[in-house]
């Protein structure tokens, strides 16, 4: 499980990877429901997402209406319950751009046989 402390700027995360996000986000079986237990969206903003046409129009209208750290941090939270781990792990590796570099450096000798 991911410590929100140690994921800051998921709100800029979101905001990059908005369309991919998209594409990917299952609204439906319970996310929308944690996110109205956890005080990011209200009712109202619920049966609007819930009332888009398609699941990427209700995907595209949750994902603005996140519009502050804490309602991200929530949002993870709720992705979370919802078993969609993977998501979380898109956002917080900023899509996957995240890499750990270490120090080691490979040296190959040339044979001169």
């Amino acid at each position: 499980m991911i410590c929100l402390g140690d994921t800051p700027h998921i709100l800029g995360n979101i905001a990059r990877l908005k369309s991919d996000l998209a594409n990917i986000i299952e609204p439906d079986f319970g996310l929308l429901d944690q996110l109205l237990s956890l005080e990011v969206l209200t009712r109202r903003q619920c049966v609007k997402v819930r009332s888009e046409r398609t699941v990427y129009e209700q995907n595209d209208a949750l994902l603005d209406l996140l519009v502050s750290e804490d309602q991200c941090d929530k949002f993870v939270r709720a992705l979370q319950r919802t078993r969609q781990q993977h998501i979380v792990n898109f956002i917080t590796q900023n899509g996957g751009q995240t890499q750990f570099i270490t120090g080691l450096t490979l040296c190959f000798k040339k044979s001169t046989i």
